[in-house]
């Protein structure tokens, strides 16, 4: 993995949205401090949070976090649990496990129009000079 110059952190990228106020922001940032090393491998320029909170403190409170990075897919967390501690983690490791998920398809392994462009890596000649040793002992037997 090559090394970004600026890395993306949650204090850097993380807008407030609705229900929540500036002086909320370094209790949240705190409480995504796990995010960072996630983040870490994304610009910070183009990369963007937002989190916002609909009827805060309310029986029916719903918090959501979306996550924008460049050349890929918007992604949208959000969680009803009660707490609103409960609902920030909720949504802060659904947002890691989906960074993680979109971050492996992104790899050649599991992307066959990647994996189909990467060149080939030759064969090494055996001693006697079949470049195959599999296939010299299939046309043997």
């Amino acid at each position: 993995m090559s090394a970004v110059a600026n890395p993306a952190t949650v204090a850097e990228c993380l807008r407030m949205g609705a229900g929540f106020s500036q002086g909320d922001r370094a209790w949240i940032v705190e409480q995504f401090a796990t995010l960072d090393a996630r983040l870490a491998s994304f610009h910070a320029d183009s990369t963007e949070l937002e989190l916002s909170v609909k009827d805060r403190e309310a029986r029916g409170q719903k918090v959501t976090l979306e996550c924008w990075i460049a050349g890929r897919q918007k992604i949208v967390t959000t969680s009803t649990e009660e707490d609103l501690k409960a609902a920030l983690h909720d949504c802060r490791d659904d947002l890691r496990r989906r960074l993680n998920d979109s971050k492996t398809r992104q790899e050649p392994r599991n992307n066959k129009h990647i994996r189909e462009m990467a060149q080939p890596v030759p064969a090494q000649p055996t001693v006697d000079g079949d470049a195959d040793p599999v296939r010299s002992d299939a046309e043997t037997a």
